[in-house]
């Protein structure tokens, strides 16, 4: 617990895959959809978030299908994707094979055409000129307005019907920053005493933790890009985890990517941004502090920027090339008590070594359970040793485990950008 709601146990050593739901499979569909399960059961996935499911304005709408976050009705589902009914039968197969499920929550703002708009015109914020905008400049899209008591109690009754009707497991709240805090306060207490829910925050606000179970780390993911490009270096990477330790309140949960829907479809796929370091950020991600959030594709690895406002199906092949490499990751992360989240004591410990400047090193550790993390950041070849702490015993590779143990005191070598994950 870090604000003043209990994050569900069955969170902590868990992970998120995000679902582009529209661009999964060839008819974007929740029928569909299901076939997938039994793929990403078998990598390890545990918590799927659904981008928006609700209907798409067409008032305002861009390209040929409209973006997902313009809703124009919060209690029904895209019938581009199915039927509540189908919504409802997926989420309940999924929590037959283990899965939780997540929905999209767009609470800032709704398309121009949603039925507030002739119903309840009071909901919104208005310009000088008395008409609907946006503060931000979206152009399909009209901000909502949290000074009006009723809108409040329309919003938690229409979050509620998912909770009632589908059984979702919580919310991945767009952009909660916008939405003021003591909004979402009202809204948990009230769900969470009809079902206790797991609540995504996309934002950095620290003070959104008084609320949220988890938020984002933006932060982290710019400057491993900057990193990349050369801009910055390891001692920009350090700044930011010390932010993160330092600035956010003791056993914050934090979501670590190096993809998701806004990055992949405006900014590039992590291939794109992060060129070869792609595969140790990743690694970084699902093995340091907090929860790694995987993006719909990643296994594969997708190597395309999808189109956000229209149809442009993944090319799924089988096998996926980075299947089991996540596999392991997130099989490690379930079954190792060192990294469960949450928790102080088992907050990673940036290691020293002898290519600093190039190699990051860190340790978790939970009673007699330690997993030691070595990533090559750079373009060369390095030999390393891990200096200024002491660690006992030899170690596994996780990736390899008939290879030869990690042994401290003894020189690694790591090949360009190699990554090794070791466990004692």
């Amino acid at each position: 617990m870090v604000g003043e709601f209990k994050t569900l146990s069955w969170v902590l050593d868990s992970n998120i895959y995000e679902v582009n739901l529209r661009q999964y499979t060839k008819e974007g569909t929740f029928l569909a959809f299901a076939n997938h399960l039994p793929r990403l059961k078998e990598m390890g996935v545990e918590i799927l978030w659904f981008m928006p499911i609700t209907p798409i304005s067409k008032k305002g709408r861009l390209g040929t299908l409209g973006s997902y976050y313009a809703c124009s009705d919060y209690m029904n589902t895209n019938p581009e994707f199915g039927t509540v009914d189908e919504f409802k039968w997926l989420v309940h197969r999924a929590h037959e094979m283990g899965f939780k499920v997540l929905i999209d929550w767009v609470a800032n703002h709704t398309g121009w055409d949603h039925k507030w708009t002739t119903e309840h015109p009071e909901f919104y914020r208005k310009n000088i000129d008395g008409n609907f905008y946006d503060a931000h400049g979206w152009a399909d899209v009209i901000d909502l307005n949290y000074d009006a008591a009723e809108l409040r109690s329309a919003m938690i009754s229409a979050m509620q019907f998912w909770v009632d009707t589908c059984d979702i497991d919580g919310f991945r709240c767009d952009m909660a920053m916008l939405v003021p805090l003591n909004f979402w306060r009202e809204a948990r207490t009230i769900l969470d005493g009809i079902k206790p829910l797991f609540w995504l925050a996309e934002c950095e606000e620290i003070m959104y933790h008084e609320v949220f179970d988890i938020s984002y780390t933006w932060k982290m993911l710019h400057i491993m890009e900057a990193y990349w490009k050369k801009s910055s270096d390891m001692q920009g990477l350090m700044q930011v985890l010390y932010y993160y330790k330092h600035q956010f309140p003791s056993g914050a949960l934090r979501a670590n990517f190096t993809s998701n829907h806004d990055e992949n479809s405006h900014s590039g796929s992590e291939y794109e941004r992060l060129g070869e370091a792609s595969l140790p950020f990743a690694v970084f991600a699902c093995m340091f502090d907090g929860l790694p959030l995987i993006y719909s594709g990643q296994e594969l690895p997708n190597l395309k920027r999808l189109l956000f406002f229209d149809k442009d199906e993944i090319d799924w092949k089988s096998p996926c090339e980075l299947s089991d490499f996540y596999k392991i990751l997130l099989t490690l992360r379930k079954t190792n008590p060192a990294l469960k989240g949450g928790d102080p004591k088992r907050a990673a410990m940036i290691l020293s070594n002898t290519a600093a400047d190039r190699v990051l090193s860190f340790i978790r550790r939970y009673e007699r359970d330690e997993v030691l993390v070595i990533l090559n950041l750079s373009t060369e070849a390095q030999s390393v040793i891990i200096t200024g702490h002491t660690l006992a015993g030899s170690f596994k590779d996780v990736f390899d485990t008939a290879g030869p143990d990690f042994i401290s005191g003894q020189p690694l070598r790591l090949n360009a950008w190699e990554f090794r994950v070791y466990v004692k």
